[in-house]
């Protein structure tokens, strides 16, 4: 904390009237004590995270902060205006001004002493110190922690690092578990969660908070979230691992939501459990970080691998389905059209598919880059985009394809991680995200790639796409029925994941068979939901009033190809629902590969059924699948002995994973 502030960068009578002013004044200081090399490029990247949202606080104060390949170690600097900023904070101008200012590449350790800083600006004691303070270097100290105010009382101890809840009670308080994060993560994040635990404590309530900031995050207990009666997320940022809070009462806000009103949000959380409203298991995503450290080397690379399938999956969508459209427009022949761009006819059918053809192209031509760049991202965070995409590039170049693509991912991955355990001397830190790492590990990737591994694996690569493009007859009815068994058999989970990413990787090199493939597993992903809304609809009194209402909502999941929607018919009775659901899935897979149906499309259910390839049949496949399934639950369950139906299901395991995103 001793290099972190400094008297020189203490302003006690800060005279600028604007923030742009404020900033300048407080970033020329960090200029002059060498932490900062190049003012205006560092402005820049503060007012672009000024733009994302507008950064003061209640109480008078205002924390511009930002990553900056232009700092060169993390640094505070602090102003006091007499006539107040105006930050956006909705109470009025701020006097109190914090500029935070972290290298692109700062380490935990500093980062964690911004985060503590930062939980401190939301004790009232620590601002009326600095406000009351005259001598800078007495400023600085006080910030620096060295001549803090005294407590009024022994602290308690931090939401985010406390001890799990004990087990619940008839007299045990009311329970939430909340989610911060910020897309700088060093100043909201931490403030949001400090001033969640006060108002927590103010409300008699047990409130732990996971930070997900900028020093990474230790993951909440499973059993602590379990036990959790409601849910705060309050983020700018996608919250990683969301599916973990699925199926409990949920408040989603903007993380300033939660240093503003913090009361409020745990009485909005409240009363949303008193009413019983939870989160459907469709809302929630899957893991798109890197995993636990002491997660099973298996369980982490699914993850990554499902990380760049998920962010892979969007192109994929949008190139398959523009073209589905040109060739629907168009005919097949459109595939040998001229460029548009030197050659198109407003009028001409024909012209507008041939644009919708060559852009769907364009998309398409994206997918095997943004797989590598992304895995390689679920792996090392940011410094793997760059070795990742040019692996991935490198793939399509030597006709390495989707197989390509994983090895590079996982490759440039792996060489980020192998550079980020070198020690180097602290001046270079700042350079080591932004072109040391993109330097050294993309010629490593690029060497690997094109010598080493990219001809094996291309060999490999030309082999599955001759077999599935040879795929006819029985071997094709056989791989339905085991694609089908694979979606059904844990609805989103790994399984599920694992069928899905093979459908879907086979349309980076889109062949009669792949497409094939695409075709039967969608189908077979819409059966359990729709089977299960089936059997509601059937037998009514074999199932719960919940289940009947869930039943509803299935008809619209399954169609959409939400699998999720069957989740809380398999959490109740998972040893009658899940047999019935892969006998359903088995059924369509097998009809829907005889049939010869096709898709380009990875998802949309029946809203791009006039896009697939022998769209009847498709769908004739789709209803026995989920004739059978509603069947044999109905058979099932009509043989167990009667019991109470009073029981509503239990909410859904957090170990039925969701799909990745764009599948979900």
């Amino acid at each position: 904390m001793s290099e972190l502030i400094t008297a020189e960068l203490v302003d006690v009578d800060l005279a600028a009237e604007t923030k742009q002013a404020a900033t300048r004044s407080l970033a020329e200081r960090m200029v002059a004590a060498g932490r900062v090399t190049d003012l205006d490029g560092f402005l820049a990247d503060v007012a672009a995270r000024e733009a994302q949202m507008p950064t003061g606080l209640d109480g008078g104060i205002g924390i511009p902060h930002c990553r900056s390949e232009h700092v060169t170690a993390p640094t505070l600097a602090f102003g006091r205006s007499a006539g107040g900023i105006d930050f956006g904070a909705p109470d009025g101008p701020a006097d109190l001004i914090f500029l935070i200012a972290a290298p692109a590449g700062a380490d935990e350790d500093h980062l964690t002493i911004l985060s503590a800083l930062a939980r401190r600006l939301m004790d009232a004691r620590f601002t009326t110190a600095l406000r009351a303070e005259h001598d800078p270097a007495a400023v600085a100290a006080l910030i620096r922690g060295e001549d803090a105010p005294a407590p009024e009382e022994a602290p308690a101890e931090s939401a985010d690092s406390a001890a799990p809840p004990a087990p619940a009670s008839a007299s045990a308080p009311f329970r939430i578990v909340a989610v911060t994060s910020c897309p700088t993560g060093i100043a909201h994040t931490y403030m949001a969660a400090e001033a969640l635990r006060q108002a927590g404590e103010a409300e008699g309530v047990e409130l732990v908070v996971e930070t997900q900031g900028s020093a990474g995050f230790a993951r909440l207990d499973p059993a602590v979230i379990a036990a959790a009666d409601g849910v705060i997320l309050a983020h700018d940022v996608e919250v990683r691992e969301r599916h973990r809070f699925a199926g409990k009462p949920t408040v989603d806000v903007g993380v300033k939501a939660a240093v503003n009103r913090p009361a409020e949000l745990v009485a909005e959380v409240r009363a949303k459990a008193e009413r019983g409203e939870t989160t459907a298991p469709s809302t929630a995503t899957a893991p798109m970080d890197s995993g636990a450290p002491g997660d099973h080397f298996g369980i982490r690379l699914r993850t990554w691998l499902m990380t760049g399938v998920s962010y892979m999956v969007p192109f994929v969508a949008a190139g398959g389905l523009l073209i589905a459209l040109a060739f629907a427009i168009g005919g097949y022949e459109i595939n040998g059209a001229p460029s548009v761009a030197e050659h198109f006819v407003w009028t001409e059918a024909a012209g507008w598919a041939a644009l919708l053809f060559q852009v769907g192209g364009a998309a398409f031509g994206f997918l095997v880059p943004v797989l590598a760049g992304y895995i390689a991202y679920g792996m090392v965070d940011r410094p793997g985009l760059v070795p990742g995409i040019v692996g991935g590039a490198i793939a399509v170049t030597i006709n390495a394809g989707f197989l390509g693509g994983l090895a590079a991912g996982l490759i440039a991955g792996a060489v980020v991680m192998a550079i980020q355990r070198i020690h180097v001397p602290t001046v270079l830190r700042g350079v080591m995200p932004v072109v040391v790492i993109p330097l050294i590990s993309a010629a490593v990737v690029g060497f690997l790639m094109f010598i080493v591994v990219g001809k094996p694996i291309a060999s490999l690569q030309k082999a599955m796409t001759d077999w599935l493009s040879g795929l006819s007859g029985g071997n094709a009815v056989l791989l339905g029925v085991l694609l089908g068994l694979m979606m059904c058999f844990d609805l989103g989970g790994p399984v599920n994941k694992v069928a899905y990413a093979f459908a879907v990787g086979g349309l980076a090199n889109p062949t009669d068979g792949s497409l094939k493939v695409m075709a039967a597993v969608m189908a077979a992903g819409m059966v359990p939901p729709l089977g299960m809304a089936l059997a509601t609809t059937l037998r009514a009194k074999l199932f719960t009033k919940a289940e009947q209402d869930n039943g509803k909502a299935a008809w619209v999941l399954g169609a959409s190809f939400i699998s999720e929607g069957a989740i809380p018919f398999a959490a109740a009775d998972p040893l009658r629902v899940i047999p019935s659901a892969m006998a359903g899935g088995a059924v369509t897979g097998a009809l829907s590969m005889a049939f010869g149906a096709t898709l380009r499309a990875p998802h949309g259910g029946i809203f791009v059924v006039p896009l697939i390839g022998r769209p009847l049949l498709y769908l004739l496949a789709i209803a026995a699948g989920t004739v059978v399934t509603a069947a044999l639950v109905v058979l099932l369950k009509s043989r167990r002995k009667p019991a109470g139906h009073a029981v509503t299901p239990p909410a859904v395991s957090e170990a039925a994973e969701p799909k990745v995103p764009a599948a979900a």
